[in-house]
């Protein structure tokens, strides 16, 4: 799973659509007990993604630092070594999404999928498809 990422945005699918990214790189470092996550590109609305976290494969949630992520913390936790469950949450807003990470067994692609609630508070519905780059 670590690494460079970049979403393909034929592939993913978001609800309420369209995708709101244009363009989005995630770069997976090994960090202690868990992952680095990097992400960088560029929103519809041409506003930036750079955001990081650090994340413990334990579920504790990690503070996202940076700009262009709806939500402000992350929790991962480690069921396999291709599965992890996935949550993201806006402590002062409504965004909140919670599903899995499941890297291909190839090792070639990485899918996100999602349920929540999404800053305006609509269901929320994330198949995010990412190519190993």
């Amino acid at each position: 799973s670590l690494g460079t990422w970049k979403i393909n945005t034929e592939a993913s699918k978001y609800s309420p659509a369209p995708l709101p990214v244009k363009s989005l790189t995630v770069v997976r470092e090994a960090a202690p007990g868990g992952v680095k996550v990097t992400s960088s590109g560029e929103r519809t609305d041409g506003t930036a993604i750079n955001a990081t976290y650090s994340a413990n494969y334990d579920g504790t949630p990690a503070g996202v630092t940076g700009t262009g992520a709806p939500y402000n913390t992350v929790s991962i936790k480690e069921v396999d070594s291709n599965i992890f469950l996935y949550e993201a949450k806006n402590s002062t807003g409504k965004y909140h999404a919670s599903g899995r990470i499941v890297i291909s067994n190839e090792g070639k692609t990485m899918t996100l999928t999602a349920t929540g609630t999404d800053a305006e508070g609509k269901d929320l519905a994330v198949s995010l498809v990412y190519d190993k780059q």
